[in-house]
């Protein structure tokens, strides 16, 4: 009988922004952290990292010179206790490309592509840490039955930091908040 592979030790203890910022890319990657303790992220599938990349092209071609759309990198979202989250695509300040870590004053919007597994996470958690971030717009991509994505959007409250129900898009997105964005996701 071979050995159990056991998890490194730092995955068992809660991490501070100091530790975290001293780890390499390669550590980084897969990971969030989530009050101090590391949460794994499953590899996306190729169709979700197709539809990330899709929705953050048109949203960079969208946004103007002002704004960035990039996918797979951390937003801290607090750091007394830690919170890193990647979301699958953030619209950010551009002013900001070279700063880290990307804080939620420096985002406009983040997109999350649910996929099995990160229902609840996606559903409930994200949008509640983000809105409690201030961040002022989120999106959500679900696979609807037919295959054709639905795209939920939210707009944040900023008084009660609680995110309002915005638009809901089936297949093509045609959005006019943050800003006027057409795009065509029922032909992925």
């Amino acid at each position: 009988m071979g050995a159990e592979m056991a998890p490194p030790e730092w995955m068992h203890e809660q991490v501070t922004a100091e530790q975290y910022d001293s780890w390499g890319d390669e550590q980084c990657s897969g990971i969030e952290i989530v009050d101090g303790m590391v949460v794994v992220s499953p590899s996306a599938s190729k169709r979700r990292n197709r539809l990330a990349r899709i929705l953050a092209n048109a949203l960079d071609a969208a946004a103007g010179p002002e704004w960035n759309a990039d996918t797979d990198f951390d937003v801290r979202l607090r750091d007394v206790p830690l919170s890193n989250r990647r979301p699958d695509v953030t619209v950010y300040r551009a002013d900001a490309l070279d700063i880290t870590p990307t804080r939620p004053e420096h985002v406009l919007l983040v997109v999350e592509v649910v996929s099995p597994g990160s229902e609840t996470t996606d559903r409930v958690v994200k949008v509640d840490q983000y809105a409690r971030a201030g961040i002022p717009f989120y999106w959500r991509v679900e696979q609807a039955a037919t295959g054709i994505p639905l795209v939920y959007t939210y707009v944040l409250d900023p008084a009660t930091r609680v995110y309002r129900d915005g638009d809901v898009f089936t297949g093509v997105v045609k959005a006019v908040a943050p800003f006027t964005v057409e795009i065509d996701l029922g032909a992925l």
